[in-house]
C-alpha cells in the first residue's frame, strides 16, 4: 500500500504575479474598485450574495484583509486581482481548503464585466490552480457553479476542469431552488495540462 502524499500545510500566502496580473491580499484602499463590480446586479446574479452597498463591501474587505494561513477545513483566501499596468482591481478570487486531509480545495471568482473577453479570469484562475497544485501539492481542486452561468462554465472548461456532478434543485437560492454543477481537476491532470498551451480567451 502506497503512503498518502504530504500536503504543504499550513500554507502562508504571499503576493504572486502573472504576466499581466498581481494576486494579493485585499486592502482598504481597494474599496472603490471592488464596490464598482460587487454592487452590480449582473455580477451578483449567480453569486451567493446580493449586490453590496459601500458599508457591506468595506466590512467584507476588512475581514478578507486579515491574512491567515491555510491549514484546516474551511480556511480560505479572498484575493484581489489587480492589473499590473495600472494597479486597478478588476476582480477577486476565492480559494478555500475543502477537505485538507484529502488535499481538496475549492476555487471561485468574480470579475468586473468591463474587463471580460481579455483572458484576465483565465490567467488569474490558472495561477490559483498553480498555487494549489504546485505550492501546496494538493490532490484535487473543485469549482461549484450555477449551470446557468455560461461565463463560469466556459472558464472551468478553459481551465481543463471536468464536469463531475450535477445536483438538481439542491440549494435555495435567491427565492428559488437552483441547480449546482461541480467541476474538478486533479494534480495528474494539472501536470499533463501544464505541457499544453492554454488559450486564455
Amino acid at each position: 500500500m502506497s503512503e498518502r502524499p504530504d500536503f504543504y500545510l499550513p500554507f502562508q500566502f504571499e503576493e504572486t504575479l502573472t504576466e499581466r496580473l498581481r494576486l494579493r491580499v485585499m486592502r482598504e484602499a481597494d474599496l472603490d474598485d471592488i464596490l464598482d463590480y460587487q454592487s452590480r446586479a449582473d455580477v451578483c446574479e449567480y453569486l451567493l450574495y446580493q449586490p453590496r452597498d459601500r458599508r457591506t463591501a468595506a466590512a467584507r474587505i476588512a475581514t478578507w484583509s486579515q491574512q491567515t494561513p491555510l491549514a484546516s477545513d474551511g480556511d480560505f483566501l479572498e484575493l484581489a486581482v489587480e492589473r499590473r499596468d495600472d494597479a486597478r482591481v478588476i476582480g477577486d478570487l476565492y480559494f478555500s481548503l475543502k477537505r485538507a486531509e484529502h488535499g481538496c480545495a475549492e476555487i471561485g471568482w468574480a470579475f468586473h464585466p468591463d474587463h471580460s473577453g481579455q483572458g484576465y479570469a483565465t490567467e488569474a484562475a490558472m495561477e490559483a490552480l498553480r498555487l494549489g497544485f504546485e505550492s501546496i501539492a494538493l490532490h484535487r481542486i473543485v469549482a461549484e457553479v450555477d449551470p446557468r452561468n455560461a461565463a463560469s462554465v466556459a472558464l472551468c472548461r478553459r481551465l481543463g476542469m471536468r464536469k463531475e456532478a450535477h445536483f438538481a434543485a439542491n440549494i435555495w437560492f435567491k427565492g428559488r431552488w437552483a441547480d449546482t454543477d461541480v467541476y474538478a481537476l486533479r494534480e495528474t491532470e494539472w501536470n499533463a495540462r501544464c505541457h499544453v498551451t492554454v488559450d486564455p480567451t
